[in-house]
């Protein structure tokens, strides 16, 4: 195995991992109990390359290694270890969150990509893959979705998405490539949420009931 297949596989674990604590630290403040947590951190982390995978005609990727499981269990550790220090921490959530926002998006493109599909559809995927384990967390614990709200959430895994299938047309280094597109979603969900970007609102109509 070259170095940069395992630079794809830190991204993934560190994707995971970050994504779990995100899922866990909102489990723990719903008062879930451990399992309830770990169950909510591994779907947190699983969803949406499960649904890229289905899409794709592949099995899903968690099915053929348990490092993912491993991955989810560290995370559950961390936040059991840590729990004082991130309830203080108020944008805990957010930053784990937007890490594995942005590595996800890296992870998604790059397996589409390398199964021969069109950049189009690897920016979708990438988007999936980023965006839709949060979404199902987010369901879970009965919250609205953050991809459904006024934040810049899945536009940011867009832009990543061009990002890197723009730098793979031009042949720049793999790594080079990953760490931008991660580093790119990552800072504009962070400026969208620092000076309150959004997309405009729907509004209904003054004459609709």
């Amino acid at each position: 195995m070259n170095v940069e297949i395992e630079f794809v596989d830190i991204i993934e674990f560190l994707g995971t991992f970050a994504f779990a604590i995100s899922g866990i630290r909102l489990a723990s403040a719903k008062k879930f109990d451990l399992f309830g947590a770990f169950v909510i951190g591994f779907v947190t982390a699983i969803g949406g390359g499960t649904l890229r995978d289905l899409l794709i005609n592949v099995t899903p990727f968690w099915l053929e290694n348990t490092v993912y499981l491993w991955a989810t269990l560290l995370a559950l550790i961390f936040v059991f270890i840590f729990h004082n220090k991130l309830i203080r921490l108020n944008n805990t959530f957010f930053i784990f969150d937007s890490i594995g926002l942005g590595l996800f998006v890296v992870v998604g493109v790059e397996k589409t990509l390398a199964l021969g599909y069109d950049p189009w559809v690897a920016i979708i995927m990438g988007t999936i893959t980023g965006s839709v384990g949060g979404m199902v967390r987010d369901v879970l614990i009965n919250e609205i979705p953050l991809i459904f709200r006024k934040e810049i959430y899945a536009l940011a895994c867009v832009i990543g998405g061009v990002v890197f299938t723009a730098l793979r047309s031009f042949e720049a280094n793999k790594v080079i490539t990953e760490v931008t597109t991660a580093v790119v979603v990552i800072l504009i969900r962070t400026l969208a949420v620092r000076f309150q970007w959004h997309l405009p609102i729907l509004k209904r109509g003054e004459n609709n009931s």
